[in-house]
């Protein structure tokens, strides 16, 4: 075991497979020479070459399509797009040709592209640099969407989408590359068991894919989350006193439902948290799976923590964030109803 932050496990991971698999390159802007933005592909280039860790010109639908040519011609390639908020110029890509190539050839060819892309706020990136658009690819039937919570689960995560041969998004919040966060802006990130970096296996292994994880057994509910939100969910739980259940779903699509089904028919309550916008957005999709599966457990009505409904802003990214103080407040609304 070592102690990596989620940076150091995504950049290890990359190079696990990289070691193992010939077929494994890397392309997006900034990815080679410089190490990604973030560097989490720092020193790749200089141990694969700069023929498998590409720097790519500013053109995610060119990184997009680039990679799916790739793949379909027997590589397995792991694109970058430097922000979540510049996907969009990739969309009809993803969802055009990645997405329905395996279903328009009949299953005679298939493309094993992992996009992986920073999410979120953190950074106090304003509009166009904090959006977290995984409730847009859950909607598209054909792709996986994966968004770890701590080092441990990005490592492995990553491996088992870059192994996979289905096409994964694979999106990373930014805010805790560096250390889990509890929501509350005025203090530093808090440790992963009390320590900025957590314990990683140095070696191969994997997590898999559409499998959810109880990251705090409960009593008395059930917190459905993901990404930064699991840090943020188990701080109120500590702040309220509340027996809460927090599960990190990990895996968006495909979800795992029983774990979920699971615990809130155990606690007959449920709160779902993301930072995303809530109109429209990932928690809907959850709430509604949640009252199909347990309706006759509820014991209050569901209920959710989300960002608000706008662009995520700048000068005010802390009233936007979902952070200690709402999601400690959602815990009391659910505990106080039904």
């Amino acid at each position: 075991m070592a102690r990596m932050n989620m940076i150091e496990a995504i950049r290890s991971a990359h190079d696990i497979v990289m070691d193992r698999d010939p077929s494994v390159v890397v392309l997006g802007e900034d990815v080679g020479y410089f190490g990604g933005v973030f560097r989490c592909t720092d020193g790749l280039q200089r141990k694969y070459g700069e023929h498998r860790v590409i720097d790519a010109p500013i053109s995610e639908g060119g990184i997009i399509g680039a990679a799916i040519g790739m793949g379909v011609n027997g590589l397995r390639p792991v694109a970058e797009i430097q922000f979540a908020d510049y996907i969009y110029p990739g969309f009809d890509q993803i969802v055009s040709e990645l997405a329905r190539l395996r279903y328009r050839s009949s299953g005679e060819f298939f493309s094993p592209v992992t996009i992986r892309t920073p999410c979120g706020g953190g950074i106090r990136g304003g509009q166009t640099h904090s959006q977290s658009p995984e409730g847009i690819f859950t909607h598209v039937s054909g792709i996986k969407v994966v968004m770890p919570s701590n080092p441990y689960d990005a490592k492995g995560l990553l491996i088992s989408s870059i192994e996979s041969d289905d096409p994964v998004i694979f999106f990373e919040p930014k805010r805790i590359y560096n250390g889990p966060f509890d929501g509350d802006p005025e203090k530093p990130a808090v440790s992963w068991n009390s320590h900025p970096k957590g314990e990683v296996p140095e070696g191969h292994y994997t997590v898999p894919l559409g499998k959810a994880a109880v990251v705090r057994e409960g009593e008395e509910l059930t917190i459905i989350t993901y990404g930064t939100l699991v840090h943020v969910a188990i701080a109120a739980a500590n702040e309220t006193g509340v027996d809460c259940e927090v599960i990190d779903v990990r895996t968006l699509a495909p979800l795992d439902v029983a774990t979920l089904a699971e615990s809130v028919k155990k606690t007959g309550r449920c709160l779902v948290a993301h930072e995303a916008t809530r109109f429209g957005g990932y928690g809907a999709e959850l709430a509604a799976t949640i009252q199909k599966e347990c309706f006759y457990h509820l014991e209050a009505p569901i209920s959710r923590v989300a960002g608000w409904d706008t662009p995520y802003p700048h000068a005010f990214e802390w009233q936007y964030f979902p952070g200690l103080k709402r999601m400690s407040a959602g815990i009391r609304r659910v505990m106080e109803a039904g």
